[in-house]
This record gives structure tokens, C-alpha cells and sequence, in this order.
């Protein structure tokens, strides 16, 4: 086998194989993915407190005014959310590495103090 014969075919496996990780144009990327899913669990988590002390229904009722301002401080819409949330649970590579990523921050920003909440998210 000459050089010739072998480098188009490595060329090939190249290509073929350089994108699989890559989050298709369609929804949202990993770095502001993990953004937004980082402030839905902490609104999810406020709710989770907040139907403790309240009923079902008002908790509920929270809980969808708190994802509808974490999609419009991320500028999202709640159907790109769900559709960008199955594909990275489709794909579980992704998805352990956002959540790796997320359980990183959670790390390093837990507090010393009690649970801080966005400020956004509360008006």
C-alpha cells in the first residue's frame, strides 16, 4: 500500500467521524444549554419548597411562572427547551457531560449560607 492509497481513506475516517459530538444547529448548544437547565432545576427546586407550604395547585402555578422567566432570561422558548432536552437525553454522552458540567458549578457556587436564588427569577 502506497501513501496515496491510505490517505484518502484516513481522510474519510477523519470526516466521518469528527462531528458525532456536536449538537445539530436546531437546538441548543452545550455551553448555554447548561445555563438554562441550570436556572429550570433551581426553579424546579424553589417550587419543590414552595409546595411544602402551599397547595398543589399554587405550587404548580409557581412552578410554570418560574420556567416561563428562565426561558425569557435565556431567550429560549419553552419548545426549544423540551426538544434540546430530548436530544441530550438521547444522547447520553451529551447529557453526562452538561451534567457534569452543571454538578461542577453546583460545586464551586455552593454557598457557605443559605440557598441563594437567581435574582431574575423572583419578581
Amino acid at each position: 500500500m502506497t501513501i496515496r492509497s491510505i490517505l484518502p481513506a484516513l481522510c474519510i475516517l477523519l470526516i466521518s467521524c469528527g462531528k458525532r459530538s456536536a449538537v445539530p444547529a436546531e437546538f441548543i448548544q452545550p455551553a448555554k444549554m447548561q445555563l438554562v437547565f441550570w436556572d429550570y432545576l433551581r426553579a424546579d427546586a424553589l417550587t419543590a419548597q414552595l409546595q411544602r407550604s402551599s397547595t398543589s395547585p399554587e405550587a404548580l402555578a409557581a412552578n410554570v411562572k418560574l420556567q416561563k422567566q428562565v426561558f425569557a432570561i435565556h431567550h429560549v422558548t419553552k419548545e426549544e427547551f423540551y426538544s434540546s432536552l430530548d436530544y441530550y437525553k438521547a444522547h447520553p454522552v451529551l447529557m453526562r457531560t452538561l451534567m457534569d458540567s452543571m454538578t461542577n458549578k453546583a460545586n464551586r457556587e455552593r454557598p457557605t449560607g443559605p440557598t441563594t436564588i437567581n435574582p431574575a427569577l423572583i419578581k
